[in-house]
C-alpha cells in the first residue's frame, strides 16, 4: 500500500474508532513513516550522547540492489509478515518452508502481533507501535500471496491490470527498468528478481486497481484491490477499537456500512497513478468533513524542516552522514521521532524473536 492508505485511511479509521485528532495523527504518521524510515545506525550528539535507531525501509525501490532487498530484517517484520498459510501456532502447512513465509491477510501471526501491541499499549511509544502495527497489518491484504524473500513463489507472469494492454504494460516496465529491460520483461523480472511483489511493481499497492496474474505455481489469481483494501480498513478499525479498550479480544463493531461505503468510493474514484497525488485528494476530503467527523487538516512531512526528525535532532537532510554530530536537546528523549524508532525496535524484536518462532519460523 502507498501513502494514501497508510497515512490517510489509517487516520480516518483511527478517528472512526474513537481517537482524537492528535492521537490519530500520531498513529497515521507512524503507519506511513514505516515506508520512509530509510536510515539506520548510531547517532552521535555533540555532548557525547548516542542513540541507535533502525530502518524499516530502503532508500530507493531499486530491484537491482540485491543486498538491500535481501534484508529480511526489513521485509519480513514490516512489509511481508509471514502467514503460516493461515494455520495456528504449532501447526505447519503442507509443502516446503516457503509456505510458512507467504503473506496472508488476518493470519494468526498477525493476530499475535496485534495482541503484543495492545498488551504493551501503556509504554511511552504505545501509539507509535500501534501505527507500525497498522502498516504491517494493512500490508497483509495488499501483499497476499507474496513473500518477503527471494523465491520463485513471487515469480508471477501474464500480469493484466484490466486497463493496460500487454504492450503498454511492457512499455511501463521499460520506463521503470531502463536499459536492463528487454522484450521478455515480465519473465526477466520474475526470474532474476523474485522478491516480494517485484514483478508486479506497484500494482498490489494501488487501491483503485482490479487486476490478475499467473502465480509462481501456475494458478490464475484475480485481485480486487478496492474490496480488499476496504476489508483491511474494516479490520484495522476493530484493532484500533480494541486498543482503546485495552483488550485484544474485545467484541467490537469495526466500520459501519456507511463508513465502508465512503472509503470504498474514495478508493474507486481516485485513480491517479501517483500515490502522493491520490493522498492530496484524501486530505481535501478530510478538510471538507467527508468522513463523518469535523473537518480537519492532516499534515505529514517525512524528512526535512517541520518533520519529526527535524524537531528531534535538528537536521533537514534526507540521508545522514556517518561522521555527523547532532545538537543534543533534553527534549530528544520525549520526541515522536525517538518514540517511533523505539517502537520499530520493539516491534521487530517481538516479530522475529518471539512470535515467528511459535510457528516454527526462523527466517531473519
Amino acid at each position: 500500500m502507498q501513502i494514501d492508505f497508510h497515512l490517510c485511511v489509517t487516520y480516518i479509521v483511527s478517528r472512526i474508532a474513537g481517537f482524537g485528532h492528535r492521537e490519530a495523527e500520531t498513529v497515521a504518521r507512524c503507519a506511513q513513516y514505516v515506508d520512509d524510515a530509510t536510515n539506520s545506525g548510531t547517532l552521535i550528539f555533540d555532548n557525547g550522547a548516542m542513540y541507535t535507531r533502525t530502518s524499516s525501509a530502503h532508500k530507493t525501490l531499486d530491484y537491482r540492489n540485491f543486498n538491500e532487498l535481501a534484508n529480511r530484517h526489513v521485509w519480513l517484520p514490516f512489509h511481508f509478515l509471514p502467514g503460516n498459510k493461515g494455520k495456528k501456532a504449532g501447526e505447519s502447512p503442507e509443502g516446503s518452508f516457503i509456505e510458512k513465509l507467504i503473506c496472508r491477510p488476518g493470519s494468526f501471526i498477525a493476530k499475535d502481533m496485534i495482541h503484543a501491541c495492545i498488551t504493551n499499549r501503556n509504554t511511552q511509544y504505545g501509539l507509535h507501535r500501534l501505527g507500525i502495527t497498522m502498516h504491517v497489518y494493512a500490508d497483509t491484504w495488499a501483499h497476499e500471496g507474496f513473500a518477503g524473500v527471494n523465491h520463485r513463489v513471487n515469480a508471477i507472469t501474464r500480469i493484466d491490470d484490466r486497463k493496460t494492454s500487454d504492450a503498454a504494460f511492457a512499455l511501463k516496465l521499460k520506463c521503470f527498468f531502463g536499459d536492463i529491460f528487454d522484450a521478455a520483461a515480465c519473465r526477466f523480472v520474475c526470474d532474476i528478481l523474485p522478491l516480494g511483489h517485484g514483478a508486479a511493481l506497484s500494482l498490489p499497492d494501488k487501491p483503485y486497481l482490479k487486476w490478475n496474474y499467473i502465480d509462481g505455481i501456475g494458478n490464475m489469481v484475480l485481485r480486487d484491490n478496492p474490496s480488499s483494501f476496504t476489508e483491511a480498513a474494516h479490520e484495522m478499525c476493530k484493532v484500533l477499537q480494541r486498543f482503546r479498550a485495552g483488550n485484544p479480544d474485545a467484541d467490537v463493531s469495526g466500520l459501519s456500512d456507511a463508513d465502508r461505503d465512503r472509503i470504498m468510493r474514495m478508493m474507486t474514484v481516485i485513480t491517479d497513478e501517483n500515490g502522493d497525488e491520490r493522498c492530496k485528494k484524501w486530505i481535501e476530503a478530510l478538510k471538507e468533513g467527508y468522513f463523518g467527523f469535523p473537518p480537519v487538516t492532516l499534515n505529514y512531512i517525512p524528512k526535512g524542516k517541520g518533520s519529526w526528525k527535524h524537531e528531534a535532532i535538528g537536521t533537514d537532510k534526507t540521508t545522514d552522514a556517518e561522521d555527523e554530530k547532532y545538537p543534543y536537546s533534553p527534549s530528544f528523549l520525549g520526541s515522536d521521532w525517538k518514540f517511533f524508532h523505539d517502537a520499530l525496535i520493539a516491534h521487530r524484536f517481538s516479530i522475529i524473536n518471539e512470535i515467528l518462532p511459535r510457528y516454527g519460523i526462523c527466517a531473519a
